[in-house]
């Protein structure tokens, strides 16, 4: 496609691995709480489908745990075959509009409860107490180690069968692969604790079972932490030292990301947390605490990080420079010039997310006119409301359903919205 004299990568097909895709981008793996009962709804196959429809080049599944263990939602999925007939359906009505389709593979170690992961004490790298949940976690024993990098591979196979033309191994953002990388929260004194090469370890089974049963037909991306975004977490320069680990395995990319969702959640989001919002479509009974944490020190717990477009972006140039598999780029696409953008600092893919869910039309959008801008204002309300809804934009909760948005949180959004206009 010619633009301005030259010719732009964005609508043209790449190879990923085994797998072509129509274009340049792809629907990141943002947690859609579409699978009541871990199972996947027709409200999770049309909205993918409807991904599919707006021109993404593939969409991304989010986040279904290897095992019942990895759980952190009741409205996630997680790898067991009462859910292949459903997961058949999706894969088949995405490839019908021509996209390819993943799924997010992960564990959420320490970030479940009792109730959510099958009636069992959540686990994690180190025993201890979860502020995020809040939950007491057991250290999972070497057995248990072996068995979940097991499940890694084994999920594989069994997305394969469901139909998926590619996973993402999900080792960033403080879920338990990054869990055991971090030191913030591994304190094991074993092979799997203290130096880098120990808290890299479970990483790597994992990874070796992946690309076992990956074979030369599944594609694989793996995503990983630039950054924790805190003091005591993992920082850019061992960040770098994770991917170099990564690209051992030779997965066909890396997504670079950033940020823990127990302890600096905005980070990977960038913008506000809207408590208000929040806090409002908690269940009182079931979060409590949180609620009530919420209105003590929410700004403490869940500090903002300001907002800008494409900001991950000088990280990840700085971490492509470092690395020979090509690279991912992801964090504050907005618009055709901030895709053009990431293209001409050479990363061949880009994964985006707010602006699909407020407009799954927008690759095609984009395609129509070279100034297009999604105009997500940043709110985070898709965010604040997954702990018990659906993930949807409030400009669309507005146009269908108005009166299900209270005032009070509409005032919150127009605020939080201004705030992340005055810094774009």
């Amino acid at each position: 496609m010619q633009e301005n004299g030259h010719t732009s990568l964005l609508f043209t097909p790449y190879q990923l691995g085994p797998v072509t895709l129509r274009n340049r981008t792809i629907r990141s793996a943002a947690f859609e709480n579409m699978c009541p009962g871990n199972k996947p709804s027709q409200q999770l196959i049309d909205y993918h489908v409807s991904v599919a429809r707006g021109g993404i080049g593939m969409t991304t599944v989010a986040y279904c745990a290897v095992d019942r263990s990895g759980v952190s939602f009741d409205g996630q999925l997680y790898v067991h075959d009462d859910i292949l007939p459903d997961l058949k359906k999706l894969t088949e009505a995405v490839h019908a509009e021509g996209a390819k389709v993943s799924i997010q593979l992960g564990h959420c170690g320490n970030m479940t409860h009792f109730y959510t992961c099958g009636n069992r004490l959540p686990v994690g790298p180190s025993s201890g107490f979860n502020m995020y949940s809040p939950t007491i976690v057991r250290g999972l024993k070497k057995d248990e180690i072996h068995a979940i990098a097991r499940h890694f591979g084994e999920a594989v196979d069994f997305c394969r069968e469901a139909g998926f033309d590619c996973v993402e191994i999900h080792a960033g953002h403080g879920y338990l692969i990054s869990q055991f990388i971090s030191p913030y929260t591994n304190h094991r004194h074993d092979e799997y604790g203290g130096s880098f090469e120990n808290r890299v370890r479970f990483m790597h089974e994992c990874l070796d079972e992946v690309m076992k049963h990956a074979g030369d037909d599944m594609a694989v991306v793996v995503k990983t932490n630039m950054f924790d975004g805190f003091k005591q977490g993992v920082q850019i320069d061992e960040g770098i030292c994770v991917a170099k680990e990564i690209e051992r395995h030779h997965p066909h990319a890396i997504v670079l990301s950033g940020g823990f969702v127990s302890k600096a959640p905005m980070v990977v989001l960038g913008g506000a947390m809207p408590l208000k919002t929040l806090a409002y479509y908690m269940d009182m009974v079931r979060f409590w605490w949180l609620k009530l944490g919420l209105k003590m020190a929410g700004r403490l717990l869940i500090p903002t990080v300001p907002f800008r477009e494409l900001y991950f972006l000088e990280s990840a140039k700085r971490f492509q420079s470092e690395l020979q598999t090509p690279c991912i780029y992801v964090g504050g696409i907005q618009s055709r010039d901030n895709c053009e953008q990431v293209l001409q600092a050479g990363f061949p893919l880009m994964q985006m997310a707010h602006t699909l869910i407020k407009d799954p039309d927008f690759v095609k959008h984009m395609q129509a006119d070279v100034h297009y801008h999604a105009g997500c204002g940043r709110s985070n309300y898709c965010v604040g409301r997954m702990y018990t809804l659906d993930m949807k934009c409030h400009q669309c909760v507005l146009r269908d359903n108005p009166e299900q948005l209270p005032q009070k949180l509409q005032r919150e959004i127009e605020q939080l919205e201004h705030e992340a206009g005055t810094i774009r």
